[in-house]
């Protein structure tokens, strides 16, 4: 044990020396433009988490995998926590390493889902809004344009954003193209709809109507499977909660008697 200590120490003592920052009077004598760039030089106001992307990076590298910022800075974390626990508990070095690779993916997937079902129920209000949108005769980019700004959902957001790229010289047609990748399948419908309209110029106003018709049959769906899911969900509660106090309530007293008639 106190050869893994030593050694780890000596591992960390070269990591800082390698990364340590220039002496001020260097830095100050120094332009910043002419200092020495690079893995070796680590400026003062780095922090922890950059130095472990940083690390992970060059593992992923040497190992010939892309070297993404997030998978760096994931791959760092397990190694650090691998490390943490080697020295407290080897057995524990590797489980611990794939636990801190996995919770940030695990995390990052639970938000995607969250953010997935909240575009899904506000879609029925967006489709809606475009109805009377386009039924008011507005064209596709300002029924777009003005959707977004009365939307508050993470839906509305997607659509200003798209309307932000095409201010910004981008088609209508080609910002919206890219929407589904960033807000699910469930709104390829309504933008491929959107996206006919604007590049071919077909008739959008039946289209969006019958979309209004499914998507509102499918958020009825979807509330009627969660309404079904409710008594699952209370089983945990009901047996780990209101049984034992049911059983001390009933059962108790009537053993406790028993034993005591058995003692008499």
């Amino acid at each position: 044990m106190t050869a893994v200590f030593l050694g780890w120490f000596a591992v960390v003592l070269a990591a800082g020396w390698r990364l340590r920052p220039a002496p001020g009077r260097i830095r100050a004598l120094t332009p910043a433009a002419t200092l020495p760039a690079g893995p070796r030089r680590r400026p003062a106001g780095v922090s922890a988490v950059a130095v472990l992307e940083r690390m992970g990076g060059a593992v992923l590298r040497r190992l010939g995998r892309p070297a993404g910022p997030e998978a760096g800075r994931r791959l760092g974390v397990a190694l650090a926590a691998g490390a943490v626990a080697l020295l407290m508990l080897p057995a524990a070095a590797v489980p611990a390493a794939l636990v801190a690779w996995a919770l940030p993916g695990l995390g990052a997937r639970r938000r995607r889902r969250r953010h997935l079902a909240a575009i899904a129920a506000d879609l029925p209000d967006v489709v809606d809004l475009l109805v009377l949108a386009v039924g008011a005769g507005l064209t596709v980019r300002l029924a777009v344009a003005a959707v977004a700004r009365r939307s508050p959902g993470p839906l509305g957001a997607e659509l200003a954003r798209a309307g932000q790229e095409t201010d910004l010289g981008r088609r209508l047609a080609d910002a919206l193209d890219d929407l589904p990748d960033r807000a699910g399948e469930a709104t390829r419908p309504l933008i491929g709809a959107l996206i006919a309209s604007e590049r071919y110029g077909a008739p959008l106003g039946a289209s969006l109507e019958r979309l209004a018709h499914e998507v509102r049959a499918d958020r009825r769906r979807r509330a009627e499977e969660a309404a079904r899911k409710v008594p699952v969900k209370l089983l945990f509660p009901l047996v780990s909660c209101t049984l034992p106090a049911f059983g001390l309530l009933t059962v108790a007293p009537l053993i406790a008697s028993a034993v005591r008639s058995l003692r008499l």
